[in-house]
């Protein structure tokens, strides 16, 4: 078994609670449905947001969705000129048969233009 990165990212409607973690469950739900997940079989995530996202941490929504036992990191991405405002990103770390390239990666909610190559919701 390989322990296989899985990317997704979304954009939330504002700078509150509410809109994190709903954007976040959102992204998070697409990604486990997607690929097929077991909570159990998660080792770990990382979460990032632009820095106009500070109203709570996206990894609650992780936790509200049953991944209780996961280790889970919050950060700010970069702060780069050009980048995506109110974006939250999630790198997980899946312990998995499947090879990298069966790895559905989901870019929701206006971040898309972030992965223009995938097409939404997959690989």
């Amino acid at each position: 078994m390989a322990i296989r990165g899985v990317r997704g990212a979304t954009v939330a409607r504002e700078n509150t609670r509410e809109a994190i973690l709903t954007a976040t469950r959102e992204m998070l739900e697409r990604l486990v449905e997607a690929n097929e997940m077991q909570a159990e079989d998660i080792a770990s995530a990382f979460f990032s947001t632009t820095r106009d996202l500070n109203a709570d941490y996206p990894a609650i929504a992780a936790r509200q969705i049953g991944w209780t036992d996961t280790a889970l990191m919050c950060m700010h991405e970069m702060d780069v000129p050009r980048g995506l405002p109110m974006c939250i990103r999630v790198m997980v770390h899946w312990n998995t048969d499947k090879r990298a390239s069966e790895i559905a990666h989901v870019y929701i909610n206006g971040a898309e233009v972030l992965r223009p190559d995938r097409k939404r919701g997959q690989g």
